[in-house]
């Protein structure tokens, strides 16, 4: 068994190799051998030591990982739902960069036939998100105009289907004139290329009246803005702070961080209530103690996956042994979709 290991923060160099022996297994745990793990940002902010969940449940050394897909070799003498050799996906608290893992059952799903194991992998985290993000958190009503930021990435390509899904009007934004295509194929109605266009000219003239929900992960780039564009009784759902990182480093710029610390907003209750806007935030690693709102988005989800009425962004793989390459894509801020670890 081989996994990947963090032992201290850091760039790239920091993500080792270890074999391992898997410990015993709990009364309601299933061990899945590997086939595919996901990639996300979050991953690499635990490399960095910048994502407080990590210390808060694991601390150092640290396997990252929140997703899997792959085949069950053992339940513990609990479990009722699962028999060696099925096909399954699995939502775990960190440890899934890995060639097996063992997580609760109630974090376990079938895998449906018609999805591969890169599939499989490439849902749970980014969908999760969305799902929380919009139908926990939004509450979207049809008709609803919504802005979404990184609108071709992981969690804003689910997003932007989720929210036509709602019978909303979407609005994508991109970085880059490549990912256009991408976010238009989803079913936005707008896309907004910033590198190219005035991002706030071009969202005021597609609705004047401002938006009645935005889902915003990048920090204090866009959240004092993102919150001016709300119409009367709109909502500002933050899930990140992805301008906080340099792109590139590896490393965070503590002197951007601090900066961009000092300039986030601070939301005024009083200023809330008189603008009549809300703000809500969430962090999904936190919602592992909440395993029946997870169960329930997870198994809707894959009802839709299977009913095609949403489906996965693009994928692209590498090797295990190649998960800096695949840090370092991510980063880059340059990619499309979801990148996927292959043991």
């Amino acid at each position: 068994m081989k996994k990947v290991v963090i032992r201290k923060p850091g760039s790239y160099e920091k993500l080792e190799f270890e074999e391992f022996s898997s410990p015993p297994l709990k009364k309601d745990e299933v061990l899945i051998e590997c086939r595919a793990c996901g990639v996300n940002f979050a991953d690499c902010c635990v490399r960095m030591g910048v994502y407080l969940p990590a210390k808060v449940y694991v601390g150092w050394p640290i396997t990252p990982g929140f997703e899997v897909s792959g085949v069950v070799k053992e339940v513990g003498e609990e479990v009722s739902k699962f028999s060696v050799g099925q096909r399954v996906v699995a939502i775990s608290l960190f440890g899934g960069y890995s060639s097996h893992v063992a997580v609760k059952e109630r974090q376990v799903f079938p895998l449906p036939e018609k999805m591969s194991f890169n599939e499989g992998a490439a849902f749970p985290t980014v969908f999760l998100t969305a799902y929380y993000a919009l139908f926990e958190l939004a509450h979207p009503r049809a008709g609803n105009v919504i802005l979404i930021h990184s609108a071709a990435g992981g969690v804003g390509s689910s997003l932007v289907q989720l929210g036509k899904l709602a019978h909303c009007r979407v609005v994508g934004v991109v970085g880059s004139s490549h990912k256009i295509d991408t976010v238009k194929t989803l079913g936005a109605d707008v896309v907004i290329d910033k590198s190219k266009q005035d991002l706030w000219k071009e969202a005021e003239a597609f609705s004047p009246e401002g938006y009645d929900i935005i889902l915003d992960a990048n920090g204090a780039e866009t959240l004092w803005q993102s919150y001016k564009h709300l119409s009367s009784g709109g909502k500002l759902v933050v899930y990140g702070f992805h301008s906080m990182l340099s792109k590139g480093r590896g490393r965070p710029n503590w002197f951007k961080v601090l900066w961009d610390y000092l300039r986030t907003p601070r939301f005024n209750p009083l200023n809330l209530t008189t603008d009549n806007r809300s703000v809500l935030g969430f962090n999904l690693a936190y919602l592992f103690d909440k395993g029946d709102v997870l169960r329930e988005g997870a198994e809707q989800l894959l009802k839709w996956l299977e009913e095609e009425k949403i489906t996965l962004p693009p994928i692209q793989t590498f090797p295990l042994e190649k998960v800096a390459e695949a840090h370092k894509a991510l980063e880059s801020g340059e990619t499309v979709g979801k990148l996927v670890l292959i043991p």
